[in-house]
Order: C-alpha cells, then structure tokens, then sequence
C-alpha cells in the first residue's frame, strides 16, 4: 500500500516526505468480486435519473491475443446518413473576464486549422455509452456506464458483446466509466484498462484484452489503483495513456469540495501512475499519484505536439473550463470558479458558461482541439498559439445531436458519441449514437 502527502500550504508541498494517512491504495493485481447497486445521480450541472438498458447481447470467445492501440484506426467504410455542414461562430479571447457575459468576438472561419465537415452515423442503440476506444484492427471498444457492458464495434459495423465489467455498481453518474488501452508494439501483449465505480470506491482495473477482432474477450480483472472517492455525482472517469507511456486518470471530488484540495485525497486530482499501478518518481509529490488538484470534475485529457496536456472540467453554476495541466499546480476548486486572477491558483485559458459546455471528453487532431460538451450539446473546436493560451473556439453541430459525451481522434477525421440515454438528455430515434466526423484542412492549417 502506498500513502498520499498530508495536506500543508501550498509553499511547502513539493517538500513533503512524511506520511501519516494511509488513503491511497496503489496495488499489484488481484481480482475484484462483482456487486451491485443505484442510486440518484447529478453530474455538473442539474439532476440526472439512471436509466435501464434492458439488453442482451452474446458474447464470443477467442484464444489470440492481439493489442490495441489507442490513438490509431481508420474510418469505417460504408458510412450513410451525412448531416448538412454546419454554420459555425468563431470566438478568439486569451479568456474572458469573469464578470462579462461570453459575448464571442467573430474572426474569420478560415483560421481554424481543422474543420469539422461531414458526419455519419456508425451505430445507433447504445444505452448510456461513455468512452470508445478504436483499436488497430478496425474494431472498437465501448462502454456503457449502467449495464457494465463492453461492446466491440465491428470493422464492418455491428456491435458485440465483448464481456461485463466485474465490479460495477451503477449509481448515478458513476457505473463503467473510463477505457484506455496502452500503446505498444503490434505485437505486444494488450491490457484493456477501465475506470469503475464499485460499492465502496471508484478504481481502475486492467483485463487481458484477448481474440481478434469480431471475436475480442476479457480476462481476469486486476486492480491498478483503489480508493479514489465515489459519491453520485462528480466521479471524474477518463483514462489516457500520456505521450510518456504514463497513465492519467481523472477524479472527481465525490461532491465534497474538500476533497479538492486535500492532497491525502484522491478525489478532485489528476492522476498519473505507471501502468503496473506503481508511482513514478518524477511525481510532483513525492510517493503520491497526485499530478495536479484543486479540480472538480474534469472528464477530457489530452495532449498536442507540443507536449501540452489540456484537460476541460466541469464548473458549479457559472463557468466550465478548458485548462492546460502543469505537474504540482492547484487549480482552484472549491475556492474559486473558472478565472480568479489569484496567485494561489492555475487559472484556465478559456472558460464558457455552463449552458454552453459542461465538457466531457476532448481529443487532440494536428494540434486542433474538439471538446464534447453535454448540456452545450455541441462540438467545441479550440486552437491554441503553439500549445499556449491565447486560444480561439468555434462551435459546431450545435443540437444537432443533442448530448455529447465523448469524442476521440480515429484515422484522419473524430467519432464522437452522444448522451442522450443518460437521464438528463431527451433522447431521438436511435439514441444513442457513434458518430464519425470528417474534418478538412483550412487555411489557417500549418
């Protein structure tokens, strides 16, 4: 078992050498029993109801072992139902003011260095989905967060039943969160690694990601990391493996601000821990997985190819956040809200108000950002000056699909899932859906 700092000033924490509070379990693997639960759920912004899935799917066996990498696959082919392309409002600020009102300053559609263009459904009838992962082989993993459910997409399209998550007590906003798989050699061993929410904590597990693709299954569950707080609402839940091989999690802060700031609790941090589950030397805080705090419910992790990891948070009831992570910083929360000007604490680069946004999952394409916004229930396209603030965004698809919960990097173009099964969205024939986006080069494209 390893231990996270006692909390102390801010001045002297990267000092830190003694522990006392043994809240931070980091474990080698072992198995995890099943259990079960639901309760209300509020995520964000507004009250959530969890809703049944009420499916079956068979799943199949497999006995090759394959790997899975995150950041690459290719579009699927034979993708119908094309959307009109969508009338965009282009906003460029450094960050507006706390006190203002958002009002965009316009500036010309070609500055955006990639532009979502054409949309196809892939699949529709996904209950609740939350994360998808594409895979190599043209295949993809998604999760559904009430049922436990991972599914495969089909290179030809189609969905399978690849197996239930162990452990999972769905209640409110947590349930089957986060996936990640590794990125290694082609013909390297693969561990599929999820973020859970079970009856005592949210964790991470990995399984053996097993098969070929139409035939992918999971092996035994092992615990990479425990402990991290769960509560109904604000459960944190992204998983992504960094440009150093590292894995980041993120955690809400369970509904208790407190836990934000104090660095003994894993909630309301990002994380960073190898993928064995070990601590990495070079964490800020000596012993701890600690890799940035002060947040309240961030759900987008990614990086540019500057080395710039950006991250979007869920605000209370004024302002969301897209924020650049440094190892060590405090990013505010509970004591502030969005942009403070305060020496104490990390500001974030932009803001939006919480109608706008309440930002999920993001995704990095030629240094473009994309941002899933759920209540916004668009596509937030965002560029930055060389991996820095200022930055510049653009919506897109605004209600067109309402919800948007997700969004990933897949060949050249984005897929996207929506949310509108979560309780909180009103769901459309078909809901909920995956989503591929084209996007074209413009001039403002180095």
């Amino acid at each position: 078992m390893r231990h996270a700092p006692n909390d102390s000033p801010r001045s002297l924490l990267r000092s830190i050498v003694r522990f006392t509070n043994p809240i931070v379990a980091v474990v080698r693997p072992r198995g995890i029993a099943p259990c079960r639960g639901k309760a209300a759920d509020w995520e964000g912004h507004g009250v959530d109801t969890v809703s049944p899935t009420g499916r079956d799917r068979t799943p199949k066996r497999a006995g090759a072992r394959v790997v899975a990498v995150v950041s690459v696959a290719a579009l699927l082919a034979g993708c119908t139902s094309l959307f009109p392309q969508p009338t965009v409002t282009v906003t460029s600020t450094a960050a507006p003011s706390p006190s203002g009102t958002g009002t965009p300053t316009t500036t010309p559609d070609h500055t955006i260095p990639w532009r979502p263009n054409t949309t196809s459904v892939l699949e529709t009838g996904l209950q609740v989905p939350w994360s998808v992962v594409p895979l190599p082989s043209g295949s993809a993993l998604i999760s559904e967060r009430d049922s436990a459910t991972i599914l495969e997409r089909l290179p030809q399209g189609g969905l399978r039943t690849v197996g239930t998550v162990p452990g999972v007590a769905a209640a409110g906003e947590g349930g089957l969160l986060g996936l990640a798989v590794p990125i290694q050699p082609a013909t390297a061993f693969s561990w599929l690694y999820v973020y859970l929410t079970t009856d005592t904590d949210n964790r991470v597990i990995r399984m053996p990601l097993n098969g070929v693709s139409g035939r992918y299954s999971l092996g035994e569950a092992q615990n990479v990391i425990t402990g991290i707080p769960k509560a109904g609402n604000h459960d944190g839940g992204r998983l992504a493996f960094g440009p150093d091989g590292m894995l980041y999690i993120t955690t809400g802060d369970a509904g208790n601000g407190a836990n934000a700031q104090n660095l003994s609790s894993l909630g309301g941090k990002i994380l960073r821990i190898t993928p064995d589950g070990d601590i990495p030397a070079d964490n800020p805080f000596p012993g701890s997985p600690v890799w940035s705090y002060g947040h309240r419910n961030v759900q987008g992790l990614a990086w540019d190819s500057h080395g710039t990891m950006w991250a979007s948070e869920f605000g209370a009831n004024t302002w969301d956040e897209l924020n650049i992570i440094t190892p060590g910083d405090d990013y505010g929360w509970p004591v502030v809200e969005g942009i403070a000007h305060d020496s104490r604490f990390t500001d974030p680069v932009y803001q939006w108000r919480t109608d706008q946004a309440s930002p999920s999952g993001i995704a990095i394409v030629g240094d473009t950002i994309f941002m899933a916004a759920l209540r916004g229930e668009r596509l937030w396209t965002i560029w930055s000056t060389d991996g820095h603030a200022p930055v510049t965004v653009a919506p897109f698809f605004a209600g067109t699909f309402g919800r948007l919960r997700a969004v990933v990097p897949s060949g050249s173009g984005l897929w996207m899932l929506t949310n509108n099964t979560d309780g909180r969205g009103t769901p459309r024939a078909g809901d909920d859906k995956l989503i591929a986006v084209t996007l074209v080069p413009t001039g403002g494209n180095k």
